[in-house]
């Protein structure tokens, strides 16, 4: 039986020997063989960039072809001469590399700066190569510094970093610095086609395209994929035995929701996520995984940012014909629906149902319910007649959510809150528009707390958010309103409103009494109450509008000015005021050597 030969790993088998084999730096390599051509090197050189981009790879080819007894014309060692063969061997003089991940002291330094006197032998130059240089001490690179700046002309220092913004500017002054950049995912699938092809491997581009995608830029991590994908599937890297392998979910998942989203199929939406998790694939993955894929989709519908898709051109071309079926504008919302999901994802104690509840809002981007539910952020207060008994306003439509504008407050005519009512508008024709406005009731006299600081009243003039729609101009609704019924809508909107405390007490207390055909006025006790109505106006008043069939109500809210001799004190006032009233407790209080705190 013959010896078998030992197996080594595509990242060492298959690294580069030569300029013309680095993948993916044309630029950077062309600059080094045309310094070595014209003779014109630096004393230090400092190649920094992402793990697995060919720097070590390009120092020691560097190293080699400068020292080449007989390069080629075009620029590359030979590789057979004597200098060439103990490097690549590993056990040439003019050779030294010095880990600073784990030789990163002073003492380590001082022995690299006693061999930089040692001629080189079978070449013209020594090189020391100093990997992960960004990891030696302050006082490590302070000893480093004379020997960088002027070493003899025979030596070159080569550093390698993944960190340049840890290397100190004094170190960096004193080289040429080339940056790496991360490899192309098709200039990685290039290498793996070349790779596979003298391994005697079949693959498929795409399974390549999963490897170089899930590689990040490193050609050493996609080589080392390869090879465990290979493993596991006995020389045969096909697309489903990768996506197995490493547990990348398929791309055709992605795909479907995404039609699934455009065709507003919440049902179809929600069985494609179930079997993503039953396929065991966590539901943070998926937000973050579909994220990406509406992020690549909007990179494809515009030519001009088409080189920021970072994947295979056979799935290129499908992100490309699925992005022309969605407008701009649905990326965006998209995307930022999937943001807060991630946001919120480690603290909800619902996580599925956060999913699906996002899954069901990309659903309605393009494809939004019906009145009233047309907005997901919109509160139906309880009780609404026309929301939860399905009474539709005059005109047989539902009604339709009109954005009102805030007037700025230079145009208020008195400290009090006051929204004036907007007009509403809606084109029959382009140039034909009808425009209703209405003028708000008189205010009556305030009555102000003594020693407020801040407004006593509240008042809401503003128009129906939800005017009725007939064909082709809008509506408003004029009902007169009967006092018995307003008092009717109030005492139901407090009972459908338990959780609202404070508010539900204030209107139980108030006594709402007419100031003018379409105007209340309410008269609380605190201004806490007052403040209540405020933060809960715009939900009453629509509620009250909705259930009295009048869009022109209005409600000012007034704190009742309390009289002098019945202000109530602070504690300690308190206290003191019975004090000085009462000799027998002050004699008490003496007595005991007592203060009042």
């Amino acid at each position: 039986m013959s010896e078998q030969k030992p197996y080594i790993v595509s990242a060492r088998k298959y690294r580069p020997a030569t300029f013309k084999s680095v993948v993916g730096q044309p630029a950077l390599t062309a600059t080094l063989k045309n310094a070595i051509d014209s003779g014109r090197l630096a004393q230090a050189y400092l190649f920094c960039g992402p793990r697995g981009v060919g720097k070590t790879s390009c120092a020691r080819i560097f190293a080699k072809t400068i020292n080449c007894l007989s390069p080629t014309p075009d620029g590359e060692a030979c590789g057979v001469c004597e200098s060439c063969r103990a490097i690549e061997q590993g056990n040439s003089f003019n050779l030294v590399e010095l880990d600073a991940a784990s030789n990163n002291s002073v003492d380590d330094i001082r022995s690299i700066t006693e061999q930089v006197n040692v001629p080189p032998q079978n070449g013209r130059y020594r090189v020391f190569i100093i990997d992960e240089v960004h990891m030696l001490s302050n006082a490590a690179f302070n000893a480093f510094l004379k020997t960088l700046e002027e070493p003899p002309k025979n030596v070159v220092f080569i550093l390698a970093t993944t960190e340049k913004h840890k290397v100190i500017p004094t170190i960096l002054s004193r080289c040429q610095i080339y940056d790496f950049k991360r490899i192309t995912v098709n200039d990685m699938i290039d290498h793996l086609e070349y790779v596979a092809k003298e391994e005697g491997i079949s693959t498929e581009r795409d399974a390549l395209g999963i490897i170089a995608l899930k590689a990040d830029g490193a050609m050493r991590d996609a080589l080392s994929i390869f090879d465990q994908v290979a493993a596991s599937s006995r020389g045969d890297v096909t697309y489903r035995n990768t996506i197995e392998n490493l547990n990348v979910l398929d791309y055709d998942y992605y795909f479907r929701l995404v039609d699934a989203f455009r065709a507003g199929d919440v049902p179809g939406a929600l069985l494609i996520y179930k079997d993503i998790r039953d396929k065991g694939f966590d539901s943070l993955f998926l937000v973050n995984g579909l994220a990406a894929h509406v992020r690549d989709l909007m990179v494809a519908a515009d030519p001009r940012t088409l080189p920021l898709l970072e994947t295979s051109e056979e799935i290129a071309s499908k992100y490309r014909e699925q992005a022309k079926t969605l407008p701009a504008q649905w990326y965006y919302a998209a995307m930022k629906l999937l943001s807060d999901c991630d946001l919120n994802y480690r603290t909800s104690t619902g996580k599925r149902l956060l999913v699906e509840l996002t899954l069901i809002r990309l659903c309605q981007l393009l494809k939004p319910a019906t009145p009233p539910f047309d907005s997901l952020d919109r509160t139906v207060p309880l009780g609404d007649p026309n929301s939860m008994r399905g009474n539709a306003p005059a005109g047989g439509q539902a009604p339709v959510a009109t954005p009102t504008p805030t007037p700025s407050p230079a145009a208020a005519p008195h400290p009090a809150a006051t929204v004036t009512p907007a007009a509403t508008a809606t084109p029959t024709t382009p140039r034909q528009t009808t425009q209703n406005a209405t003028t708000p009731e008189p205010a009556p006299p305030r009555r102000t707390v003594k020693g407020a600081g801040r407004p006593t009243a509240f008042r809401l003039n503003e128009q129906s958010s939800r005017p009725a729609t007939t064909a082709g101009h809008t509506q408003q609704r004029t009902t007169p309103i009967d006092p018995a019924r307003f008092i009717a809508g109030w005492n139901e909107f407090i009972s459908g409103n338990p959780s609202l405390h404070i508010l539900v007490n204030a209107m139980r207390a108030a006594q709402p009494q007419p100031a003018g055909p379409n105007a209340y006025r309410i008269v609380v006790d605190h201004p806490a109450q007052l403040q209540a109505f405020e933060l809960s106006m715009p939900r009453l008043i629509e509620y009250l509008r909705n259930y009295l069939s009048n869009d022109l109500l209005t409600l000012k809210v007034e704190v009742a000015e309390v009289p002098e001799g019945m202000k109530q004190l602070p504690a300690k006032e308190f206290l003191k005021e019975v004090v000085e009233n009462n000799p027998v407790l002050a004699r008490v209080l003496k007595a005991v050597n007592g203060e009042l705190v």
